[in-house]
């Protein structure tokens, strides 16, 4: 285990939407209060088919240049697209600002005091988001933080990590994402789940009492009327082959029915795989889900840093 380790998110890109009518624009289109997230926070949300299956999960913030959309490399452009269509006549402008910024990820016991020393200060609590000559932070669950650092400023930056962390992967940030019950959705997992399905209601992603957005309908009526079946939950998995986004589970009872999917995996520490994959919530009281195959891995349950309410 990595006792405070850094580094360059290079598996992510950036939109930034700017204009007079931007927070109009994304508060009309995505599953989060955008009207609301003050200059300060930050908020998980998603993007939705009008069927209410996810194109994107996504870490959305604003500073004076507008609203920033961190999500995927691959899903950068397609998505950018996608939300372009919709502009229209509107006061809004979608731009890649992949190439104008590094992005950086800092965890560990001595996270908080090395962002602090560097940037000079540091968010206090999860969402907090502070700026600093052309630097911003952002205080991420599981005690971490995010580093969104001109390119200009990239080389002092690091210098500066690399005195006092350890150098680490992106698979790394990956795992620390899975253990903190964070879901991200990939080219594999598009159009697969409802935002409840990977607990993004959990985690603030979804608002209930904002206005039409598309998928609105099908995520509200699944809410209110207590219609969920699946839910996300964190697993390790004692697999010689590395689990991949979109793989099958199957469990006694379901016969050849897969009852879940892989959301995403990374390496543990610990030897083996974790996983957040969404279930049946019956297969998952049950147990003894396996991947891909009735006879694969098995996957062992682990509580999630949060809590997934009861079935109703």
């Amino acid at each position: 285990m990595i006792k405070t380790g850094f580094c360059q998110l290079s598996q992510l890109g950036l939109i930034r939407f700017s204009g007079d009518e931007a927070q109009t624009f994304l508060h009309n289109q995505l599953s989060c209060d955008v009207a609301a997230l003050a200059p300060g926070r930050s908020t998980y949300g998603a993007y939705c088919t009008p069927k209410g299956r996810m194109l994107a999960s996504f870490l959305l913030w604003r500073s004076d240049q507008g609203y920033f959309m961190q999500l995927p490399a691959p899903l950068r452009e397609p998505l950018q697209k996608q939300l372009t269509k919709f502009i229209l006549r509107s006061k809004v402008k979608a731009a890649d600002a992949s190439g104008d910024w590094t992005l950086i990820g800092i965890a560990g016991q001595d996270a908080a005091a090395r962002v602090h020393r560097v940037i000079g200060q540091a968010p206090k609590s999860a969402h907090d988001v502070v700026h600093a000559n052309a630097v911003t932070v952002i205080g991420l669950p599981a005690d971490r933080f995010q580093i969104v650092a001109a390119r200009d400023q990239t080389p002092r930056l690091l210098e500066a990590l690399t005195a006092g962390a350890e150098k680490a992967g992106t698979e790394y940030w990956e795992w620390l994402d899975i253990r903190a019950g964070i879901p991200t959705i990939l080219p594999a997992t598009q159009e697969a789940f409802v935002p409840q399905m990977v607990n993004l209601d959990l985690l603030g992603g979804v608002s209930f009492e904002k206005g039409c957005y598309p998928g609105q309908e099908i995520v509200a009526r699944m809410h209110y009327r207590g219609t969920l079946k699946q839910r996300m939950y964190l697993a390790s998995i004692a697999s010689n082959e590395p689990p991949q986004p979109g793989d099958k589970l199957y469990g006694a009872g379901f016969g050849e029915q897969a009852c879940g999917t892989i959301v995403n995996a990374a390496p543990s520490p610990q030897g083996g795989y974790d996983a957040l994959a969404v279930i049946q919530i019956a297969a998952a009281e049950k147990g003894g889900m396996h991947l891909k195959t009735q006879e694969g891995p098995l996957l062992n349950l682990l509580p999630l840093p949060y809590a997934v309410p009861a079935p109703e």
